[in-house]
């Protein structure tokens, strides 16, 4: 016996006409390169975004034509996240932070025909669009540049675009976007996201038991919109009706601080490298902002050092930390607390807060270890491997690529983790970041968290350098906090409360700042080989640039 329930496709149709119809007052708020406001809402949205659908159809956008934007966190990004697919196109950003080679090939490779760019931008597109073969490029005036003369000014073409565009009929599992990965392991690999995985992701994020986005909230996307779909805000915004608060470019710690206190912002997302600087602001200027109501600090991309948890909540900054990837959607677990764990000591519950969480309703995790599944003990660790409705079964284009799927359907993360009873995963590194010494395993991210619990320390990084008797060393790379200089034989001490002597690096490096990848990750890559010729006895004053 089956069900009597309607099966109306899940796409992006329904929440799109739905914000307008029920919340068209709703503020949509971008700040601008020179520190100035535009201010629209859910009713202009909406028409601009039929407006936008009528250009790409009248410049002869066919079904899954893939549409490319190189634009900033603004308003008209968000009219490209809902104007492409809803035209029947597949919305592409691209990384403008990229070397323009790079974004050149991820272009090719996904297919790009058209492309929205931001006049901020288009110096790095002028470097690489006469080997990408585009038939039409729209300039956004962002900065009040004028168009060149192969573009066409994205104002002016919707101010004479009609706004009657009807929308085709769409299938649940037709293309939506396609992101790349971030190309840590080779080539960067293409993820295709349908409208169907959007909406129930969306959805997801809407839970309470998740990031809880209401109707009420005023939600800030500090997280590039070019990087995995803004990490499912933008949709879900639109699903609750929330009010959307855009930084534009350049925006600074101060910034960010300026307009979460002046905008009412309840939730913002970020790396915990937005959040450190954030925090360095603060502790700056600890009464220079008051904020109307407790923000939630969505965190992800890398796990945030639980002295950073810790000292952002005294500021009324609360860490929400999730983690997923460019092929969960991203959105795969959340660290939430449990009623029970309310009773548990402060200590305990920080211990919780900083680890990556339980999965958000349907997505499944389990543990691949060397004999089969791993426990849900909180000691025994493996490779961790997720399904669901928004995770990627294929790369793009890349069916050399398949191993990355088991036989029975299940995405190898490439992250080493271990579950506990609760249910809560904690990542200890990626599989290519873990340190191998003397045949056991010593975790860099535990390090590097421990590191940062020492006052003179603002961000650390744990590679691993060649040892002819162990494999493997940890060697420790500082950025200390401005005005302090801690000596190797304090973070040795701190170290030393928490590992064993044998897990403690050989060594202590000081720099300036860390190098990161074009979406904020430290870049462990570069370090390992800036610094592989470096050696306990002989340690390299001049490392390898």
């Amino acid at each position: 016996m089956r069900g009597l329930m309607m099966e109306d496709p899940l796409t992006l149709l329904p929440i799109f006409e739905r914000v307008a119809r029920y919340f068209p007052q709703q503020e949509i708020v971008t700040r601008r390169p020179d520190g100035t406001f535009s201010r629209t809402n859910y009713a202009a949205f909406s028409t601009r975004v039929r407006k936008l659908a009528r250009v790409l159809a009248d410049a002869g956008l066919a079904p899954g034509d893939r549409v490319a934007t190189l634009l900033w966190n603004h308003a008209a990004h968000f009219e490209a996240f809902f104007a492409v697919p809803l035209a029947g196109g597949v919305l592409h950003p691209l990384n403008p932070r990229l070397h323009p080679d790079e974004i050149a090939w991820i272009a090719r490779t996904g297919g790009d025909r058209f492309l929205i760019v931001d006049d901020t931008l288009w110096p790095t597109f002028d470097r690489f669009r006469e080997s990408v073969p585009l038939d039409r490029v729209w300039q956004v005036p962002f900065a009040g540049h004028p168009a060149p003369a192969c573009a066409v000014n994205y104002e002016a073409a919707l101010n004479l675009a009609a706004a009657d565009f009807v929308f085709p009929q769409l299938d649940e599992r037709d293309a939506a976007s396609m992101y790349f990965t971030s190309g840590t392991t080779g080539r960067p690999k293409g993820v295709v996201y349908s409208h169907r995985s959007l909406v129930l992701h969306g959805l997801a994020i809407c839970l309470a038991d998740c990031c809880g986005i209401s109707r009420m909230d005023v939600v800030l996307p500090a997280t590039p919109m070019f990087h995995a779909n803004s990490w499912g805000l933008p949709h879900a915004a639109v699903i609750a009706g929330a009010k959307m608060v855009f930084p534009g470019s350049g925006a600074t710690p101060a910034d960010l601080l300026d307009l979460i206190e002046q905008e009412g912002v309840t939730l913002a997302s970020g790396v915990p490298t937005i959040w450190l600087g954030v925090l360095e602001e603060l502790r700056r200027n600890p009464s220079g902002w008051n904020f109307r109501a407790p923000v939630r600090l969505l965190v992800g991309g890398t796990a945030p050092p639980e002295n950073l948890v810790r000292e952002l909540d005294r500021f009324g900054l609360r860490i929400l930390q999730a983690w997923g990837l460019t092929e969960t959607s991203p959105l795969g677990t959340v660290s939430l607390l449990k009623p029970h764990m309310r009773e548990w000591s402060e200590e305990r519950q920080y211990e919780a807060r900083s680890k990556q969480g339980y999965p958000v309703p349907l997505i499944q995790v389990r543990l691949a270890g060397a004999e089969g599944e791993a426990p849900w003990d909180g000691v025994t660790p493996g490779e961790l491997e997720v399904r669901g409705p928004w995770v990627a079964s294929a790369y793009y284009g890349a069916p050399e690529s398949a191993d990355r799927w088991t036989p029975d359907g299940w995405f190898r993360t490439g992250d080493v983790a271990t579950i506990d009873s609760e249910g809560f995963v904690k990542i200890f590194d990626r599989t290519k970041d873990m340190i191998k010494s003397g045949g056991e395993w010593i975790s860099s991210v535990d390090l590097e968290n421990t590191l940062m619990a020492h006052p003179g320390v603002r961000e650390a990084a744990v590679i691993a350098i060649h040892d002819p008797k162990w494999q493997e060393r940890p060697l420790a790379i500082i950025v200390p906090r401005e005005g302090a200089r801690p000596s190797p034989e304090d973070l040795a001490a701190l170290l030393a409360t928490r590992f064993d002597k044998w897990q403690i690096p050989d060594g202590f490096i000081f720099v300036d700042e860390l190098p990161r990848t074009s979406v904020g990750k430290i870049q462990k890559s570069h370090l390992r080989e800036q610094f592989r010729d470096w050696r306990k006895d002989h340690p390299d004053p001049s490392p390898r640039k």
